[in-house]
């Protein structure tokens, strides 16, 4: 595995799914990590990881709230005086047919998903500048490349990261600090596995590999992305999708 020891890694929406999975799989490789997450709720993942003999803590964090994200930011620095890893990971959706769709919808998927990952980048590149090293990774989705009917605020939310990151990633180059986006397609969460019988082997039809990816898939890449090994890779998209979007 990659080695990310001694690196102090900022992990949002970390309470289930492909966050608790990221967050994980960077402590596993050395890194401290600080799961924030709504409330409390990244408690449990945080207990597994220090079971598991890894650095771990929780951090409260609500993303549309600029002052949650200041004062998670201080903290971190206040206690360990560095951020190494940023991975914008907290989503949500919405889904409406688009005659359909309220603005609400469509404002709260675009501040949680796109706004909050420019807010939360913004505070943490600062420290980044002064360490002249840094690793910025957000989490998009296979609908931010090809679309999905129903999906126009969630598209254009995932759709944004990509676009944002390839932005910052020519501004912050001569930093050493790489910007990066994982895009995962059909993943297994609790989401997933509580469709159909049917409706799972119709995705999994139109999928390559012939399954839908892990969580565990997708920290692998972000994992990869956030080590010294990928220090010559920026401004690049991951695609985790089983060769669904080619």
């Amino acid at each position: 595995m990659f080695d990310l020891s001694g690196k102090v890694a900022i992990v949002t929406g970390a309470s289930r799914g492909i966050g608790r999975s990221v967050a994980a799989t960077l402590a596993s490789c050395g890194a401290h990590v600080v799961a924030a997450a709504r409330g409390e709720h990244a408690a449990d993942a945080v207990a597994q990881i220090r079971d598991a003999g890894h650095g771990a803590e929780v951090a409260a964090l609500e993303v549309t709230d600029e002052s949650s994200i200041d004062a998670l930011i201080g903290s971190v620095l206040e206690r360990h005086k560095r951020i190494d890893i940023l991975v914008n990971n907290a989503g949500i959706a919405r889904d409406q047919l688009m005659l359909r769709m309220k603005r609400d919808d469509w404002d709260h998927v675009i501040a949680t998903n796109l706004t909050a990952a420019f807010a939360l980048t913004q505070a943490a590149i600062r420290p980044m500048i002064k360490q002249r090293t840094g690793r910025i990774i957000s989490i998009s989705s296979v609908v931010g490349q090809a679309g999905n009917a129903g999906q126009a605020n969630y598209a254009a939310s995932k759709a944004g990261l990509i676009g944002f990151s390839k932005a910052l990633a020519r501004e912050l180059a001569s930093r050493n600090i790489t910007v990066n986006v994982v895009a995962p397609g059909l993943i297994e969460t609790d989401m997933t596995k509580a469709i159909t019988e049917k409706a799972h082997g119709d995705w999994t039809a139109q999928i390559p590999l012939g399954r839908l990816g892990t969580t565990a898939d997708v920290a692998a890449a972000v994992c990869f992305l956030a080590s010294d090994e990928a220090s010559y890779i920026t401004g690049q998209v991951l695609a985790v999708n089983g060769g669904m979007y080619m």
